[in-house]
Parts: structure tokens; sequence; C-alpha cells
């Protein structure tokens, strides 16, 4: 059973940079064909994938946000890491860590808990 599980800080000063990691366990992001999203959620905007890396670490990203995003991972770890760079309020929402169903990037058959991020000052 794959597990994935984010971590970070809940709150970032606006035009702060936001980081947070996601820890996959029960499997591994470097499986042949596997790739793995960040999405968030907010009352105003829904649910918005803002990115991804594969197995290959080859990255994508939604292109509203690619000025400000990038997504690396740490092999040794078995995470993923988001930045966001000049976040504002509008960034506020629950950050998602997911993996890809069938290697995809509009559905997602795992996902972390979520983490509540809070853009104030």
């Amino acid at each position: 059973q794959v597990q994935l599980q984010e971590s970070g800080p809940g709150l970032v000063r606006p035009s702060q940079t936001l980081s947070l990691t996601c820890t996959v366990s029960g499997g591994s992001i470097t499986t042949a064909r596997s790739i793995w999203s960040w999405i968030h959620q907010s009352p105003e905007k829904g649910l918005e994938w803002m990115g991804a890396i594969t197995y290959e670490a080859t990255t994508y990203y939604n292109p509203s946000l690619k000025s400000r995003t990038s997504i690396s991972r740490d092999t040794s770890k078995n995470q993923f890491t988001l930045q966001l760079n000049s976040v504002t309020s509008e960034d506020t929402a629950v950050y998602y860590c997911v993996r890809g169903a069938d290697g995809g990037l509009s559905r997602y058959d795992y996902w972390g808990q979520g983490t509540q991020v809070t853009v104030s000052s």
C-alpha cells in the first residue's frame, strides 16, 4: 500500500517561498511509469493541479503557476518537494501530494492527507 505524507510550515508570509515535502512509503518514486503531483484546493479555486515529477525526474507544470513553481526530488529519501515562490493570500489552500493513476496527470490513485497552508503576515 502506497502512502504519502506532506510536511512543511502551515504559515508563510506574503512574498516568501512556500516549501513542502512529500514522503512516500510502500512504493518508490522511481518505479517505472510513475508520476507524482502536487495539487491544491481552496474554496475560491477548487482543486487545481500544480505540477508533477516523473520517475525519470521529468517535470511538468501548470502554465498558470509555472513561473513560480519548482518540483524536485530526493531519491535517497523517497521524497519529492514543492517550492512556490512569491506567495500571496491567493495561495492559501490545502496542499496535497498524489500519485498519478496509470501514470497520468489528471487522475490520482493515492493521496496524502493534505496540509493546510495559510499565507498571512
